[in-house]
C-alpha cells in the first residue's frame, strides 16, 4: 500500500496533465491569436464573397502596412485579380487571347497558363477601388522613393478620415525628408478637422496649418468648415478660404499673362515672316499659312525617318528639322516670288488673289501626299511635362517655344542690322527707287526677303508642330491673326510685330474667360479697327515706298 505522499505526487501529477490538456483543448483569446499574413489575407478576397467581405479584407491589407501587398492590391482595382474555380486559390492574371498567364499575388512568382474558364475574376465597384486607392496611399507612405511618399501624402490630404491619423503620425515618425514631412502633417490636419471628438485648439492649429498650403485642395477643406459647429473654427475657416481664395485670384492672373506670352510667341513666329515680306514688299500673301503647314510637316517626316533608322536620335528631331524646314519653306517661297508674284507688283488684289489659289493649290497637294487627319508629331523627352511656380502651371514645350520665338526674333534683328543682305533690305524698304539707283539688284532683293520670310514661317511650323495638330489646315488658323499682328505693330517694324504679338496674345486670354473664344476674338478684331482709325500706320509706323508714293 503506498505511503501518503507517494499517493500525493500521483495525484499532482494527474492533476498537471489533466490541466495541460484542457489548456490546449479550450479556445484562445483574442490577444493570443496567430499573426494574420497579407498573404492569408489576399487569399481572403477568392471564392464567392459579398462586397462587404471584400471591403472588409481590403481595409485589413490597408492595416498591416506591408508593401508587398501593393501588386494585388493593383491588380485588385484594375481588374486583374483572379481565384481558381476549384481551389480558390488567388492569383494575378494577364489575359493572353483565350489563356491566363498567372502569378503569385505577393512573390509575383509566375504560376504557369491557365485556361480562362479555370479562373473567376475577383468582382470589384466604385466603393472597393476607393479603399483600394486609399489602402495604396498608405502602403506607398512607407516606400524608400521620397517621390513616392510625397505623391502619397498629397493623396491623402483630402481624403483623409480621423481613421487615418494614426498611419499618417506613424509615417511622420519615421519621415526625414521635409517636404514629404509638410504634405503629411497636411493630411493630418485634415484628419483632425474632420474628428468630432478633436479639441478647439487642436482644430484651430489645424486650419492654420491647411491655410499655409494655399491651393484649391485646402479651399475645398476649409470651405466645408465655414459651417462648423464650433464658432471659432468656423470663423477661423472662413477667414483662411478668403485668403486662399485672394491668393489664387493673384496667381490666376498670372496665369492668364502666361498664356497671353505663350499665345503671344505662337502668334509672333506665324507673323514675322509676313511682316518681312509684307513691310519690304507690300505683298499680301495669303499662302503665308501654308509656309507654316510645310515646315510642321517637315516635322512629321523627319521623325518618321528617324524613327525608322535612328530611333536614338529622336530627341534631336527638332534640331534636325529645323534648318530643313527654313530651306523647304524658302524654296517654295523663294519659287513663288520668281514665278508668280513678281509679275503682280502693284495690284495688290491680283496678288491676294493669286496667293490665295496658291494656298489652296498647297493644301491639296499635301492632302494627296499625307491624307487629310491630322499627323501625331511627337514631343521630344526634354519639350514634355510642366513644372509649377506657386499655384501657376508652366509647361515645358510652351517655355521652349517663347524661348525660340525671342531667338528667333533677336537673330533676325542682327542680320537686318549687321549683315549686308539686311542693309540691302532694309534700303529697298525705305527708298526702293534710291535703292535700285545705287546699284542694288531690288528684284533680287524682293526674291530672297519673300523667301526669307517664307523659311521663318517654316521654322514656326517646327515650334506649333509641337502644340497644335499637324494637318493640311494647320496655318489656316493663324493667318488672320498674323495679319492683324503686323497691321496693329506696324508694317514692316519687327519691334511693332513683337508688341503688336504680345499685346493681342495677352489681350485674347484676358477676354476669353469672361466673352468665350470666338466673341473674344471679334472683340479683339474691333478695337484693332478702331486703334486703325486713329493709327493707320500702326503702333511703330516705318517709311516704306508705299507711304512714300
Amino acid at each position: 500500500m503506498a505511503r501518503p505522499f507517494e499517493r500525493f505526487a500521483l495525484l499532482l501529477s494527474l492533476a498537471l496533465v489533466a490541466g495541460f490538456l484542457l489548456a490546449g483543448l479550450a479556445p484562445r483569446p483574442a490577444g493570443a491569436q496567430e499573426p494574420v499574413s497579407v498573404a492569408s489575407l489576399i487569399q481572403s478576397l477568392g471564392g464567392k464573397r459579398s462586397f462587404d467581405e471584400t471591403e472588409a479584407s481590403v481595409r485589413a491589407i490597408g492595416a498591416l502596412g506591408d508593401p508587398s501587398a501593393e501588386p494585388a492590391l493593383r491588380a485588385l482595382a484594375d481588374g486583374n485579380l483572379f481565384y481558381g474555380k476549384a481551389d480558390g486559390r488567388v492569383v494575378i492574371g494577364s489575359a493572353q487571347g483565350a489563356e491566363i498567364a498567372a502569378a503569385d499575388p505577393v512573390t509575383g512568382e509566375a504560376l504557369g497558363v491557365l485556361p480562362k474558364a479555370a479562373l473567376e475574376k475577383v468582382r470589384v465597384k466604385n466603393s472597393i477601388r476607393t479603399l483600394v486607392a486609399e489602402a495604396l496611399g498608405a502602403l506607398t507612405l512607407g516606400s524608400s522613393d521620397p517621390a513616392q511618399r510625397l505623391s502619397a501624402a498629397r493623396g491623402l490630404f483630402e481624403r483623409a478620415a480621423p481613421g487615418d491619423a494614426a498611419t499618417l503620425n506613424a509615417a511622420l515618425s519615421r519621415e526625414s525628408e521635409a517636404g514629404v514631412r509638410a504634405a503629411l502633417e497636411e493630411a493630418r490636419a485634415v484628419a483632425t478637422l474632420r474628428d468630432p471628438a478633436a479639441s478647439a485648439s487642436s482644430r484651430l492649429e489645424a486650419v492654420a496649418t491647411v491655410e499655409r498650403r494655399a491651393d484649391r485642395p485646402a479651399l475645398n477643406v476649409l470651405s466645408a468648415l465655414e459651417g462648423d459647429r464650433d464658432p471659432a473654427v468656423a470663423t477661423a475657416a472662413g477667414r483662411a478660404a478668403d485668403a486662399i481664395r485672394a491668393e489664387i485670384a493673384f496667381w490666376a492672373q498670372l496665369q492668364n499673362v502666361w498664356y497671353g506670352l505663350s499665345l503671344g510667341s505662337v502668334l509672333l513666329l506665324a507673323a514675322i515672316g509676313l511682316a518681312i515680306t509684307f513691310g519690304v514688299m507690300g505683298v499680301i500673301n495669303m499662302a503665308h499659312g501654308e509656309m507654316v503647314m510645310i515646315g510642321a510637316y517637315t516635322t512629321f517626316v523627319v521623325q518618321q525617318a528617324l524613327r525608322a533608322s535612328a530611333p536614338s536620335l529622336s530627341d534631336w528631331s527638332l534640331a534636325i528639322a529645323l534648318p530643313l524646314a527654313f530651306l523647304a519653306a524658302g524654296l517654295v517661297g523663294f519659287l513663288m516670288e520668281r514665278c508668280l508674284i513678281r509679275f503682280l507688283y502693284g495690284r495688290p488684289l491680283e496678288t491676294l488673289l493669286a496667293t490665295f489659289g496658291v494656298s489652296l493649290m498647297l493644301q491639296q497637294l499635301v492632302r494627296t501626299i499625307f491624307g487629310p487627319t491630322n499627323r501625331e508629331v511627337a514631343n521630344p523627352s526634354w519639350m514634355s511635362g510642366s513644372f509649377e511656380v506657386g499655384l501657376m502651371a508652366v509647361t515645358w514645350n510652351r517655355l521652349w517655344i517663347i524661348v525660340f520665338a525671342v531667338v528667333v526674333f533677336a537673330a533676325l534683328l542682327v542680320a537686318l542690322n549687321r549683315t549686308a543682305a539686311g542693309l540691302k533690305m532694309r534700303a529697298v524698304t525705305q527708298n526702293r527707287r534710291m535703292a535700285a539707283a545705287m546699284g542694288i539688284r531690288t528684284p533680287m532683293v524682293d526674291a530672297l526677303t519673300f523667301a526669307l520670310g517664307s523659311g521663318i514661317a517654316g521654322m514656326a511650323g517646327v515650334a506649333l508642330s509641337q502644340i497644335d495638330n499637324v494637318s493640311p489646315d494647320l496655318g489656316q488658323g493663324y493667318i488672320i491673326d498674323s495679319f492683324m499682328v503686323v497691321v496693329f505693330g506696324g508694317v514692316g517694324n519687327l519691334w511693332g510685330t513683337l508688341v503688336g504679338a504680345v499685346t493681342l496674345g495677352v489681350l485674347n486670354k484676358f477676354l476669353e474667360p469672361y466673352a468665350g473664344a470666338v466673341l473674344g476674338k471679334v472683340a479683339v478684331l474691333v478695337l484693332i479697327i478702331l486703334f486703325i482709325q486713329k493709327r493707320p500706320r500702326g503702333l511703330f509706323a516705318l517709311k516704306g515706298r508705299f507711304v512714300d508714293a
